[in-house]
């Protein structure tokens, strides 16, 4: 019997094989995908939290429980459309977030459904193909606090949280997502690097309590135009900062289109000695908070950061669909991967 059930080396083996060959496709935005299904309070609630207690509509990880359907659905299209990773419904699915919600206390439970929605849907992927692995990501988001930053101007000393809550929420987010079987974990969207930190602490924490580990991902988000993240740091120092985690790969995603984002990218893949990702936004929003970037265009601006050599991972984030997936999966289909330099090991 495997004392570690979430751990699965031939998965592994199978992804670095994979990225060794060719520029891996991530899948898309799912709350862009789930709007599409114009749900109101009564979906998010199900027959399970009909009465609970807070408002509930927007809580789109919550769908992992009372509307599984619909999740299993968007990453069966996602995989359908070239995807080799898709992402799990677990954004927002710490204790820290789902305090908005009045579910802090589900928050394991929201992790472990969303990675087993994922599982199963690559799952079903390999059996259709077997000769194309797919893999599950769980995803751990940025919460709704910083541990760098004040939310009151009138003191700027102030924190809504701290690095040990963080870490605490951050331990059960990830123990449940390997529980549901997620074939590696990805920190991403970090605006702040301490709570990026962490996560990270609190991964290890789990991997070392266990006598085991899946890769891990990390993904953060350039904010404007400043070219830095919201607590400060520019792509290169973000890097620096984190890259004594040894993680599988670094990006950048969200805030920006490909077109603002190429810059960071292109400093990421100077600097880095693993390998790197990106999922932009497709496009800035507009003036109603949407996105008009269409799927040729932006795998345009993709197929451009692939054959600049800037890439081994590559998807989408906000406002972008299946259709954008396959368009970009295409537009990279035969460009080789970024080649990972040999630079000077991390003290």
């Amino acid at each position: 019997m495997n004392p570690l059930p979430w751990l699965h080396p031939d998965r592994v083996a199978a992804l670095e094989s994979a990225l060794s060959r060719r520029i891996l496709v991530l899948d898309g935005a799912m709350g862009t995908m789930i709007q599409r299904h114009g749900l109101e309070e009564a979906d998010y609630r199900g027959e399970r939290f009909a009465d609970a207690g807070h408002d509930q509509r927007g809580n789109n990880d919550l769908l992992s429980l009372t509307r599984p359907e619909i999740i299993s659905a968007i990453h069966a299209a996602y995989l359908d459309a070239g995807a080799d990773l898709v992402e799990t419904n677990t954004f927002n699915s710490t204790t820290i977030s789902l305090a908005d919600y009045g579910m802090q206390e589900l928050a394991r439970e929201f992790n472990r459904e969303g990675a087993r929605l994922a599982r199963e849907a690559c799952a079903a992927a390999e059996a259709a193909d077997p000769s194309r692995p797919r893999f599950a990501v769980g995803v751990l988001g940025p919460t709704s606090r910083t541990a760098s930053l004040s939310p009151d101007v009138n003191r700027p000393g102030y924190r809504a949280t701290s690095f040990d809550e963080l870490a605490a929420a951050y331990r059960e987010a990830a123990t449940g997502l390997l529980e549901g079987g997620a074939d590696l974990l990805m920190v991403e969207t970090i605006f702040d690097t301490l709570n990026a930190k962490a996560a990270l602490f609190a991964i290890d924490d789990v991997f070392e309590a266990a006598g085991g580990r899946v890769p891990v991902m990390i993904s953060g988000t350039i904010t404007d135009a400043s070219g830095r993240t919201l607590s400060g740091q520019t792509a290169e120092a973000f890097w620096y900062s984190l890259r004594h985690a040894r993680p599988l790969s670094i990006g950048l995603n969200c805030a920006l289109g490909a077109k603002e984002l190429r810059q960071h990218v292109d400093v990421l893949a100077q600097v880095a000695d693993t390998r790197v990702s990106a999922h932009p936004n497709a496009g800035l929003p507009n003036a109603f908070g949407g996105y008009d970037e269409t799927p040729g265009d932006m795998a345009a601006d993709l197929r451009g950061f692939a054959e600049a050599g800037l890439l081994n991972l590559v998807g989408g984030c906000c406002g972008t669909t299946p259709e954008h997936i396959a368009a970009i999966a295409a537009a990279v289909d035969g460009l080789p991967p970024r080649a990972v330099p040999a630079l000077a090991e991390a003290a």
